[in-house]
């Protein structure tokens, strides 16, 4: 069982694609009730996977995966009842806005998670009309996703996730596409739901705004191992760590032991 106020807790995980491609390599940490996490790598290094495996939409071929104080796997999903309250319970926000919004409105966008989950049509009305308040898409009701830019789709993904108001949230480089005053949008709402109590892991390999993002980060190697964990001032400030997973170049200089570049030289106002 979880101890105190851990959410998740992974233990040797690994994957790898058709049995021959790793993506995780024996990866093992925890997450406590509201802690905004940040999954920080090169691309490649399995951080989507490891979202997905959070998420249940895949399994790991060894190690355990715990959530809410249970084991998560494929069996246990196949249960109605468990697999109902875990999919209530997580929330996950795509990289790509394309792959997660199909519905002909976004109105009916937003209620198909809820109506799914046998919510009553009255609730999943008034849940949809506060979601799109709080996002400021009430105008876009009726538009037709195709017709919305990247930052549109990307508010209504996240609505058609906030609208089953999951504990755990889950976002595969949400700043994927955007233009800068939609991704500083979207780090305030990341921020204004982590302190509302959601908690919150966030895949990227954008080093810019974790300090003021996220609480804590986990650093992949391209080798697919998790080789570096502490808070954002501590990885930003390990440039040794950060030049061997590919996440700075090598010839970026050092000033008292942080990094440098200039990606931090930027006003603190985008994601």
């Amino acid at each position: 069982m979880l101890s105190g106020s851990e959410l998740l807790v992974c233990e040797g995980l690994c994957y790898s694609y058709l049995e021959r491609f790793p993506a995780l390599e024996d990866v093992s940490f925890s997450v406590c009730r509201g802690e905004r996490v940040a999954l920080l790598g090169a691309n490649g290094c399995g951080k989507s996977t490891l979202l997905k495996i959070l998420a249940g939409l895949v399994f790991p071929v060894r190690g355990h995966y715990r959530a809410f104080g249970e084991e998560v796997s494929e069996h246990k999903l196949e249960d109605e009842q468990f697999s109902h309250g875990f999919r209530s319970r997580v929330g996950f926000i795509f990289q790509n806005s394309d792959a997660q919004v199909f519905s002909p409105s976004v109105r009916e966008e937003i209620a198909f998670g809820p109506l799914q989950l046998g919510i009553d049509r009255d609730e999943v009305e008034a849940r949809i009309a506060d979601v799109m308040a709080m996002l400021e898409i009430s105008a876009l009701a009726d538009r037709a996703p195709y017709q919305l830019s990247a930052g549109q789709k990307k508010r209504v993904a996240i609505a058609s996730v906030l609208v089953m108001n999951p504990e755990l949230l889950l976002f595969d480089e949400p700043a994927a596409g955007l233009d800068p005053r939609s991704r500083q949008w979207l780090g305030e709402l990341i921020v204004e739901l982590g302190e509302a109590g959601k908690t919150i892991l966030i895949a990227t390999h954008e080093l810019d705004q974790l300090e003021w993002l996220t609480n804590r980060c986990l650093v992949f190697s391209e080798d697919h191992h998790l080789v570096s964990q502490g808070t954002p001032a501590e990885v930003v400030g390990d440039s040794d760590v950060l030049v061997a997973s590919n996440l700075i170049h090598g010839h970026l200089h050092r000033h008292g032991g942080a990094v440098h570049s200039h990606a931090h030289e930027r006003a603190h106002h985008h994601l």
